[in-house]
């Protein structure tokens, strides 16, 4: 089924020539909201807004935190999430994730991680204490297994990044993860144990 909105968005990405999730990730992130029943959200690159209207409509519960360091583009989303009448749900935060994910408090019951992959490590760092153990973690593309050739359109530095977070997130003790192959590849994970941090450790 087409969604006039969902379509305008990605007509205003392509004239931006702005890379953002196909149709089958909006639908996958749907069901995951859904399926989590989720009701504090935190996403970590906004785009135009189409990651936050999927999550919202699948968790009409939910309250949703969503970051993006491009002024502009915040103002489209706003626009975009105001039309599909969730932007009353939706705090939207200028800035790069890095300096703002520090200072937020959660927790968060599901996270939308779609920053630059040379950011990703570190984001996930931030975010992973603020997750609710038992939370998803759902990562947008680029990303691909180790066997795989890094897409032509990935430069080098970019390509090292991806499988660099690849490794780190598939094999991080505190989290099950899996690599989706849809769009240009997810990865979803949920938290399955608190971090020492969160413990009061180091011990």
């Amino acid at each position: 089924m087409r969604d006039s909105l969902l379509d305008e968005i990605d007509r205003r990405a392509a004239e931006l020539d702005l890379e953002i999730g196909d149709r089958e990730v909006s639908r996958f992130l749907e069901i995951q909201a859904a399926a989590a029943d989720a009701r504090s959200i935190l996403v970590v690159g906004t785009g135009l807004g189409s990651s936050a209207l999927s999550l919202a409509r699948g968790a009409p519960r939910a309250r949703l935190l969503t970051i993006e360091r491009d002024a502009s583009r915040l103002a489209e989303a706003r626009g975009f999430l105001e039309r599909g009448e969730v932007a009353e749900r939706v705090e939207a935060v200028e800035g790069e994730a890095r300096d703002v994910l520090p200072g937020l408090s959660g927790p968060f019951d599901l996270v939308w991680l779609d920053c630059d992959p040379s950011d990703r490590i570190r984001c996930l760092d931030l975010v992973l204490p603020k997750l609710i153990v038992g939370g998803l973690v759902v990562v947008g593309g680029p990303l691909f297994g180790f066997d795989e050739e890094a897409p032509a359109d990935l430069d080098e530095a970019e390509a090292e990044a991806v499988y660099a977070f690849h490794g780190y997130y598939s094999i991080h003790p505190q989290l099950l993860a899996v690599i989706v192959p849809l769009g240009a590849g997810l990865g979803l994970a949920t938290k399955r144990r608190p971090l020492v941090t969160e413990m009061g450790g180091p011990f």
